[in-house]
């Protein structure tokens, strides 16, 4: 008997699926803390994997 298997995620190919990082501004506020942005991949918006591409439809004839 086989085993089912799982296709393959679709890692988006802009950020190959490191879709949020935090990037340091440089510095401490007055409490000792590190600042920090959130920066998000802009092709898959932070989740790290793209939607299945629809088929092309090909029309033939005349």
């Amino acid at each position: 008997m086989t085993d089912r298997t799982r296709p393959a995620p679709r890692i988006c190919p802009a950020c190959d699926g490191f879709a949020s990082v935090a990037v340091t501004l440089g510095g401490r506020d007055r409490h000792g803390h590190l600042r920090t942005i959130a920066a998000h991949c802009p092709v898959c918006h932070g989740t790290g994997t793209r939607t299945a591409r629809r088929p092309l439809l090909v029309v033939a004839g005349r």
